[in-house]
């Protein structure tokens, strides 16, 4: 092509036959304009010389839509993007979209995982308690016969539907994305916390200022009573290597807990801000760590949740580490102004999924 002007080159998976148009503050933002619609030169593939009759302004702000504001283009996990902002107005400029939004829906509704409240009052014996335990199976799961791998979540309240008072991960939304992906063939149980018990059921250790820490018996809940229900109830691949357990903040530690006392059982963590500084013994667990079965962890830190939390987590992967487990695989999410609450955690949460299991 000309370099002498300027060019959009559009790839994006084929997901329908809606036109595709590139709007901007260049003409108004209108997401319709017949001049600014792409032209299809193959599947995936569309292109637009910008016309030479509209000045270009010095920042170039731009986004594009299949029509309106209503079917606007998405990242990859489903969420809104920012304009794309350039400086340049001669050559090529190479975009790639990956997801639209459908009639104002980020997600197709035939995808979203099927819910299923295995009990309000599921036993725990080690408690001498009941918990509500929830189980989220992939959209076409009773119209398949696959197994898949299960990732055991803490927290159920704040992971799916209308959340709590403290909002939550969205990931029945998330998983819906994934599905789209390809990738939603994974099954999550989500066990709610104790409430007043939470801080006890999750922390690994006593705290003198906190008070008493009984992780081990919730970790023994999930392994030898929760597990064995779900793998004889469901289709599930009962291996390690598919058997992931995560959580955040205090349900990020008591996860870190588990794949260190059960490398056996959980050869997949997901940790979100874990509270490592409750419970600095846990690094003494990680230093005694000698597994050297396969492992892959994802932990996500943010800079706005306080000066301890990026390098506590970057001194557990440390840790874990110098332990000489080559197989061990730790990818860390570290964003300087990320967010302790569940919004941050509901971004992460796709992206540990497709890194733990595809």
């Amino acid at each position: 092509m000309s370099n002498n002007v300027l060019y959009f080159e559009l790839t994006t998976p084929v997901e329908d036959d809606r036109p595709i148009y590139i709007s901007g503050n260049f003409n108004g933002w209108l997401p319709d304009k017949e001049d600014f619609r792409l032209k299809k030169t193959e599947e995936g593939r569309y292109v637009l010389k910008f016309p030479h009759s509209v000045p270009l302004p010095e920042k170039l702000e731009y986004k594009y839509t299949k029509g309106g504001w209503n079917q606007v283009e998405l990242d990859e996990f489903g969420n809104a993007t920012y304009n794309r902002v350039v400086t340049k107005k001669l050559g090529v400029m190479h975009d790639f979209v990956p997801h639209w939004r459908l009639d104002g829906s980020n997600l197709q509704q035939d995808l979203m995982p099927e819910i299923r409240l295995i009990s309000d009052s599921f036993d725990m014996p080690q408690f001498d308690t009941k918990r509500a335990v929830y189980i989220l199976l992939p959209h076409d799961y009773d119209k398949t016969d696959k197994k898949y791998p299960v990732m055991y979540l803490q927290d159920a309240q704040n992971l799916f539907q209308e959340g709590s008072e403290f909002g939550n991960w969205g990931i029945d939304k998330q998983l819906a994305v994934l599905a789209s992906r390809g990738h939603g063939d994974v099954i999550i149980v989500a066990i709610a916390h104790g409430g007043e018990n939470r801080y006890k059921e999750y922390s690994p250790y006593n705290n003198p200022k906190l008070g008493k820490g009984e992780g081990r018996k919730y970790v023994q809940f999930i392994s030898r009573t929760l597990k064995p229900y779900i793998d004889a109830n469901f289709r599930t691949l009962t291996d390690r290597e598919h058997t992931g357990i995560g959580g955040s903040s205090l349900g990020g530690l008591v996860s870190i807990y588990a794949g260190l006392m059960y490398p056996e059982v959980f050869g997949r963590l997901m940790l979100f801000s874990p509270s490592l500084w409750i419970s600095p013994n846990i690094y003494f667990d990680a230093i005694d760590f000698l597994s050297h079965l396969p492992a892959k962890i994802y932990a996500y830190a943010g800079g706005g949740e306080g000066h301890s939390m990026i390098p506590n987590v970057e001194k557990l992967k440390q840790t874990l580490t110098r332990q000489g487990n080559k197989k061990i695989e730790i990818n860390l999410s570290l964003d300087p102004e990320g967010k302790h609450n569940e919004s941050q955690w509901g971004k992460e949460f796709p992206k540990a999924i497709e890194w733990l299991f595809f």
